[in-house]
């Protein structure tokens, strides 16, 4: 199903049925903007919601959301989400809060990973983006 000029969505019949990603985004003539890998940390540095997955997954999620403002942009312009968590099975609660965010009639490809630990030792969860926008005209 295609949203707009510069993004297609598929899901060919071909392959396993997605439970809330697309497998395929295709961009045509865009700009793309990568999102460094966010986690549950507010404004001040501070951790949000300690041992609570629902809870950081969600100011994860609002970090991205302020990143893609920045550039003019929102969560209909991502094209790709990867996750990163400590604990693989609370995948559920992380799905619930990303369906309050993202387009569920056309998700993003995603790709979800376990890890032993991030980049400090309480956090539970990192998402990176990619985005894509018109390209500006020059």
């Amino acid at each position: 199903m295609e949203t707009n000029k510069l993004i297609r969505f598929t899901n060919p019949e071909t392959l396993p049925p997605t439970f809330g990603y697309s497998h395929v985004v295709e961009v045509r003539n865009a700009r793309t903007i990568y999102i460094s890998g966010q986690v549950a940390l507010d404004k001040s540095g501070q951790l949000v919601g300690a041992g609570d997955m629902s809870a950081q997954t969600r100011q994860v999620f609002e970090n991205i959301r302020i990143a893609l403002e920045a550039v003019g942009l929102f969560f209909e312009d991502v094209v790709k989400l990867t996750f990163f968590m400590t604990d693989i099975s609370q995948m559920k609660f992380v799905r619930e809060i990303r369906d309050q965010y993202i387009n569920t009639q056309n998700p993003p490809a995603s790709s979800a990973v376990e890890v032993r630990k991030l980049i400090q030792e309480d956090l539970l969860i990192e998402i990176e983006a990619v985005a894509v926008a018109a390209l500006d005209p020059q």
